[in-house]
């Protein structure tokens, strides 16, 4: 791949874009989704697959491998002061039950590029590099999501990681074990001089707009909720409707108040209600209790904050007046995350020198990135995908988007580690 630069500046160095392509391809094998997508759960044999893969590419190029206690994958590249921390890249393995071949896995395999294409070209860099396989970014299998990446930044520690269950009620420890990815590294002291994360937008915007680069400025801030509605159980044929208590009734109407604060809140606010559980699940029986998850998120804390208090007001209210009670635990918070101006100047730098359309974009959905932003200077560089879609086996990009992507990060890169 070739790209001539703008502005008389000397032509940048190129990726091998047809290897990155056929690291992706050769990565969708393991896994297979039924729809020609990828399923690979955190510490899933499949998962394993995937990383044993990894592990075999990183090795054969020359790169020293190390996992720490809750799994986390490191390859490493030495650098000309191998006492400086490392510059980091990475991403995740780990996919959802009916995922696509790109999320997470595009920014683990465009850093490998990256690290072959610096082997190509004969550069040692000043900083050692890591690529990095985050352990269980999903959150699919194991709850909550960003576990890796979380455990590195401080957020969870070890011990309460490794004792997480899986729904399928699998220990997350001893399924490290099981695989033998129950590393001896640190996870907690692990320094780092910056970390650098490439992945498709999992969003319409770049699409929509025709840019080939999102300039990623940092993430929104995310919320997460579970909410249990509590109303009188009855047999669905003696009860009359005036005198019934329907749990699913009164929940109906908080999906549809949560929806609504979605909708009336301005700038990019989201809200989602992604599972709903109906008790005792009978058809005869009018339903007692309901159980739902509540996902708010906005770039803007204080606005974020007061979608929280709508919404706690909201469906206090409609519990109140149908004769129902209503519980609501916290599950997940972190907030508005902004990534480092000069590492976010540098990724606008590398697409306009190389003639890329880009814009500025905050990301809606979260990554290792907004964890590991909170520990070291943090960038994102993002690609569209075909039709904004993610989490969903039709997820789709092409080579030359790969490509751009994987020679932004190269740039990045190269500026930070220090030729």
């Amino acid at each position: 791949m070739t790209d001539s630069l703008q502005n008389g500046l000397v032509p940048s160095l190129s990726i091998n874009a047809d290897r990155l392509w056929h690291t992706l391809m050769e990565m969708a094998k393991v896994g297979p989704g039924v729809a020609g997508g990828s399923c690979r759960l955190a510490l899933t044999d499949e998962d394993k697959a995937g990383r044993d893969l990894f592990s075999r590419w990183c090795l054969e190029a020359g790169y020293t491998l190390s996992v720490d206690q809750v799994g986390n994958l490191f390859a490493r590249r030495a650098g000309q002061d191998d006492s400086l921390p490392p510059v980091v890249m990475g991403s995740h393995l780990d996919t959802q039950p009916t995922g696509g071949r790109f999320d997470g896995i595009f920014g683990v395999l465009a850093g490998l590029e990256v690290l072959r294409s610096l082997d190509d070209h004969g550069i040692v860099t000043r900083h050692p590099l890591e690529l990095t396989v985050w352990m269980n970014e999903e959150g699919s299998r194991f709850s909550p999501p960003m576990m890796g990446s979380g455990v590195v930044a401080g957020v969870f520690t070890v011990q309460e990681i490794l004792d997480q269950i899986a729904q399928d009620g699998a220990r997350l420890g001893d399924e490290l074990v099981r695989h033998g990815y129950n590393g001896t590294r640190s996870a907690t002291d692990h320094p780092m001089a910056a970390y650098l994360e490439a992945h498709i937008e999992q969003g319409p915007v770049l699409e929509v707009e025709n840019r080939q680069i999102g300039v990623v400025t940092g993430a929104q801030g995310q919320r997460w909720f579970e909410v249990t509605v509590t109303g009188r159980e009855a047999h669905a044929g003696p009860t009359p409707m005036r005198l019934r208590c329907d749990a699913l009734v009164v929940a109906s109407r908080m999906v549809q108040a949560i929806h609504d604060i979605g909708m009336t809140t301005p700038g990019d606010a989201c809200t989602t209600v992604g599972i709903l559980d109906v008790r005792p699940h009978s058809r005869n029986v009018i339903p007692g209790e309901v159980f739902f998850t509540v996902d708010l998120r906005h770039p803007d804390n204080g606005t974020l904050t007061a979608m929280e208090a709508a919404f706690r007001q909201q469906i206090g209210d409609l519990a109140a007046a149908a004769g129902a009670t209503v519980s609501i635990s916290e599950f997940w918070n972190f907030p508005t995350t902004p990534f480092d101006p000069v590492l976010v100047g540098r990724v606008r730098d590398s697409a306009t020198r190389r003639g890329y359309s880009h814009r500025d974009i905050v990301s809606g959905a979260g990554h290792d990135a907004v964890y590991i932003a909170r520990k070291v200077p943090t960038a994102m560089v993002f690609i569209p995908c075909e039709g904004g879609i993610s989490h969903n086996e039709i997820e789709n990009i092409s080579p030359d988007q790969a490509a751009r992507g994987a020679s932004v990060l190269f740039d990045v890169l190269l500026a930070t580690a220090g030729r």
